[in-house]
């Protein structure tokens, strides 16, 4: 006999028969109209009977068949709890042994609300009847659930909420905009009368390389573009430089041809740390994003004039993307403040007078405060990078969630709480020290020297140690610092005081001796040298004058003159080669001779020369 709570609806082996041929024949009427099956006449040949598992019907088992599938047809919705058994019904299980007595007729049981498990319907939950003692609807336990019985449970209650929408994801992930009018910062190329704004909105993609500081939008714009471009019907394709390999590059060229000469459907390819591909790896694209096979879009934190293909370049578009201002940062802590349900706490307000930042009244019941004071310092502290501000807003939250589940919030006289408020101390604990921008083979490593190498020529002491520091502590390599100097001391401040050279190479030498962070200060002497030593540029200006005068001449290089030449052998000497030559030291008086070519006499380059 097929039980109530097997998953099969067929008869045992044997028993099947072909489906019955009208409606009327057909006992599943019993199950639509309600009336009970009706046991076969006497005498009449006993069938076997097996339960119908969807509305607990005993049938022949000739008839199993048509009966289930009206039984599985007719019921398109879920009946109200406590309605009467019928097709309609999603799948009951069988009663439990034990539960009917041995032999008890079928009309003297009494009615019981059999579990419901339904395998169509996945928002029972639990496995509980209407008819069970503790059932609740899932409005009732939700309400249950925002009617915490004290202040403790109210503060777990809000520290689960707000803690399961930090779980996961990182969030700054959790709030990456999906549309532009959500995109903060970066006005200059992104502005509402731009022309990459415009071109995005009419769906025009141009190939682009996005440049810029971690933090600053890259890949944000990359998931904009990509939302934009699937509704428009283009496919978008995200492949990662640090795991992606040529192969996988060339199989999606491949599925981009394919989509384009079948469908004329077009793809958008976008790589992210599109530096970290070698330069052979860069000449994959070359000739697809010429004939506009893929549309590149490549993300990067490197300079791409260093660490693109010139090739590449040439088909692409550079978007320079600058660091988020305060302003912006600001704007999106605000923002994310307002997804969690935190409240602001401005200047001068207390835990309970109004504030603003949610408008939940899940919020208002058991509140979570963050003074406006923390989300600005946070702002100047993340240093235009969003990625940074809103992961250190994420631990600041975490840490006071796990704080206050060891300590229950404190209850007014009034029956309410005070709630859980993090304050500009918990943002500083988080961060440590300002998040410093530095990348010791990229472009702030370039723009760090230039700057030191500038103040220590204006001769400012103070930033010359601001930006030595600045190198320092973003990790940079004394050494590459020290070569620097050595090169200073002889292009800016050369025969003015030579003694800046012997300063620059003992510096070297001990920064090799004793390394970080002893040799610091060694750095910081020779930089203030530097800055306070007299400059002279008439050595380097000089030899760059020579440069010049080589670059412009015209034709083959004038000869070596003859009396200049030495003479090793006696067919050089045979030759002319050292002929007139006047050895100076054997001379007391001094020697008139010439020692630049006929073509360059008279010539001096330590003159200004004229442009």
């Amino acid at each position: 006999m097929l039980g109530a709570g097997s998953g099969r609806t067929t008869a045992p082996e044997g028993l099947r028969a072909p489906k019955a041929g009208g409606l009327a024949s057909c006992p599943s009427l019993a199950c639509l109209t309600g009336h009970p099956w009706r046991e076969p006449m006497e005498g009449a040949e006993e069938e076997p009977v097996v339960q119908c598992p969807v509305c607990l019907q005993q049938l022949p088992g000739a008839h199993i068949n048509s009966h289930l599938d009206q039984c599985l047809q007719a019921g398109e919705g879920e009946a109200e709890p406590g309605s009467s058994p019928s097709c309609k019904r999603p799948r009951l299980a069988a009663a439990p042994p034990g539960s009917q007595a041995q032999g008890e007729p079928e009309e003297a049981r009494p009615a019981a609300a059999p579990t419901i498990f339904s395998l169509f319907h996945k928002g029972r939950g639990g496995g509980q009847s209407p008819a069970t003692p503790g059932w609740k609807s899932g409005a009732e336990r939700e309400e249950a659930a925002r009617k915490p019985e004290d202040g403790g449970s109210a503060a777990a209650g809000c520290g689960a909420r707000l803690a399961q929408k930090l779980e996961g994801k990182p969030l700054a992930e959790q709030l990456r905009p999906d549309t532009l009018g959500d995109y903060v910062g970066q006005e200059r190329v992104l502005g509402a009368q731009t022309l990459l704004r415009s071109l995005l909105e009419s769906h025009e993609i141009p190939s682009l390389i996005l440049w810029g500081p971690p933090g600053c939008g890259k890949t944000t714009l990359a998931h904009i573009i990509a939302n934009s471009s699937k509704k428009n019907g283009t496919r978008f394709v995200t492949l990662s430089a640090t795991s992606a390999k040529t192969n996988d590059v060339r199989d999606v060229i491949s599925q981009a041809q394919n989509e384009k000469r079948l469908f004329k459907r077009k793809t958008i390819l976008f790589i992210d740390e599109i530096h970290r591909f070698n330069k052979s790896q860069q000449d994959t694209f070359l000739p697809h994003v010429e004939c506009g096979t893929v549309t590149l879009i490549g993300a990067t934190t490197e300079n791409p004039s260093f660490q693109v293909n010139a090739a590449l370049l040439s088909r692409c578009r550079v978007i320079v993307l600058e660091k988020l201002s305060v302003e912006a940062m600001e704007v999106i802590l605000m923002r994310a403040v307002r997804s969690l349900g935190v409240q602001v706490l401005g200047q001068g307000d207390q835990h309970g007078n109004s504030a603003t930042g949610s408008s939940s009244s899940k919020s208002s019941e058991f509140p979570v405060y963050i003074e406006e004071k923390a989300l600005n310092t946070l702002a100047y502290l993340c240093d235009g990078d969003a990625r940074t501000g809103l992961n250190g807003l994420q631990l600041a939250v975490q840490a006071r969630l796990a704080a206050e589940r060891t300590t229950p919030l404190n209850i007014t006289k009034g029956g309410s709480a005070d709630g859980i408020l993090i304050t500009e101390e918990h943002v500083k604990e988080g961060l440590q020290r300002s998040h410093i921008l530095y990348d010791r083979a990229g472009e702030e490593h370039y723009n760090c020297i230039s700057a030191l190498h500038k103040s220590m020529r204006g001769s400012d002491e103070n930033a010359s140690l601001y930006w030595l520091a600045r190198m320092l502590e973003g990790g940079e390599d004394p050494l590459y610092v020290a070569r620097r100097l050595v090169r200073f001391a002889s292009e800016d401040i050369g025969l003015a005081d030579p003694l800046a050279l012997t300063q620059a190479v003992a510096a070297y030498q001990g920064c090799h001796f004793i390394g970080m962070p002893e040799c610091e200060v060694i750095l910081a002497q020779c930089v203030v040298y530097f800055a306070r030593a007299p400059k002279s540029i008439e050595v380097y200006r000089a030899y760059s004058n020579v440069k010049e005068c080589l670059r412009m001449h015209t034709g083959p290089l004038p000869p070596v003159p003859l009396h200049l030449r030495n003479a090793p052998t006696r067919l050089m000497k045979n030759l002319g080669y050292g002929k007139g030559y006047k050895y100076n030291p054997m001379y007391k008086e001094p020697v008139e001779q010439d020692y630049l070519p006929e073509e360059l006499k008279g010539t001096d380059f330590f003159k200004e020369r004229k442009t």
